[in-house]
């Protein structure tokens, strides 16, 4: 059998893994953007506003855990290291894979995983510096300076840019919900750990940071739509566009996979 046929999710004998099948679909783009949809809306209509009003009355009506050690240092300075680190822990694997033929079927999937990362970071960023909005301690309503302006409204012309939408931080963590595709590929039985680690780091990190008043939940909700969108789109991306002929069984991404 040829090895080059490794970036399929399962064998032919298992269509619901491959990702061209149309549950696929259903299952991994329009279930989890309606879900997206409906959770946004709510945030977007007053749900942010509620939930920001009340961690900051828990706090004695001030951010006063903006600057804790906890939420800071720990969840937000630590937490972005440890995302980083990890993140060069992928790319020596992938180094070590390219170096050594008898891990070469793990290869694309590690590259995958790094490029997931990646991208999903870079996006957030990259809309950060345009969306031109304000973090909530940035607001009069939370001790701030600034009246409140939406995504879409004209921002006074002497106000100063906002950097605070979507959720950078929040990326470190939601970023790794490429995980979910990176073992749907190597060990699908592994996947929903995979989506965990990185739902959970991605709301520890996102949580933290409206402690601190630094998001509101909806930049949060962005942030892991665009890792979501970004780890599926990368994911069909690199995966085969074709079905396998019906008696054909493509091999797994790496050795014991679906076993």
């Amino acid at each position: 059998m040829n090895p080059s046929a490794y970036f399929l999710a399962r064998s032919a004998l298992s269509p619901r893994y491959y990702p061209s099948h149309r549950r696929f679909l259903r299952t991994h783009l329009a279930a989890p953007l309606l879900l997206w949809f409906a959770v946004t809306a709510w945030a977007t209509t007053g749900g942010d506003f509620w939930l920001a009003d009340r961690l900051y009355a828990w706090q004695g009506g001030r951010w006063a855990l903006q600057n804790a050690y906890l939420t800071e240092h720990l969840v937000h300075r630590f937490g972005r290291d440890a995302s980083t680190a990890a993140w060069f822990g992928v790319l020596a694997s992938w180094l070590v894979a390219r170096l050594r033929p008898g891990l070469s079927e793990w290869r694309r999937p590690l590259a995958y995983l790094l490029l997931s990362t990646v991208l999903a970071i870079a996006l957030v960023s990259a809309l950060k510096s345009l969306t031109d909005m304000d973090c909530p301690w940035d607001l009069s309503r939370y001790g701030g300076a600034n009246e409140f302006f939406g995504l879409l409204s004209q921002r006074p012309s002497g106000l100063a840019r906002g950097r605070c939408f979507p959720a950078g931080h929040a990326s470190a963590g939601y970023a790794w919900v490429a995980l979910y595709f990176f073992f749907l590929a190597v060990q699908p039985r592994l996947r929903w750990l995979g989506l965990s680690a990185g739902l959970g780091l991605g709301l520890l990190f996102g949580f933290a940071q409206q402690l601190r008043g630094a998001h509101f939940l909806s930049h949060d909700l962005w942030t892991l739509g665009i890792a979501w969108s970004a780890a599926l789109t990368l994911y069909l991306a690199m995966a085969p566009l074709k079905r396998a002929a019906p008696a054909a069984v493509a091999l797994p991404l790496a050795p014991g996979a679906g076993r």
